[in-house]
């Protein structure tokens, strides 16, 4: 009996292998026509627009505060090496763009800023940190 399953075993074996790189090609694929993230330049600044697909906010747990009397999450505050402090926005969904912020004071987990995003406007309140690594490319290939 042992010889008549070894030709069964032996076609399902090729046919699970073509399966399997046949799901591969198409992640592939799919990667290749829609990438996580597209980074354009904001005309007249230095500073970059992100464009991320649902699927990358997501996975980067990417989530979002509004603005309250100059007053954002502390965890919305992104310092960079330089010391210069940032919030990104997201003026449309899924579109990130950094900018500058100057806090004056902290108290607990909330930041208090003289300059800033207006209120009622959306902020990142977690995922800053991917962000800037999504638009300067620290961190890609992973």
């Amino acid at each position: 009996m042992t010889p008549r399953r070894w030709p069964l075993a032996i076609g399902i074996l090729p046919l699970t292998l073509t399966l399997a790189l046949a799901a591969c090609g198409q992640e592939e694929a799919e990667a290749v026509a829609d990438p996580p993230a597209v980074v354009e330049e904001v005309t007249g600044s230095e500073l970059n627009r992100i464009t991320l697909t649902a699927r990358a906010v997501e996975r980067l747990g990417i989530e979002t505060a509004v603005v309250q009397d100059l007053s954002v999450p502390y965890s919305a505050v992104f310092y960079t090496s330089d010391g210069a402090t940032w919030a990104y926005v997201t003026p449309e969904e899924f579109v990130f763009i950094r900018e500058r912020i100057v806090v004056d004071r902290i108290n607990g987990d909330v930041a208090v800023l003289t300059e800033g995003p207006r209120p009622g406007t959306t902020v990142v309140a977690i995922g800053a940190a991917e962000l800037y690594g999504a638009e300067t490319g620290v961190g890609g290939g992973h």
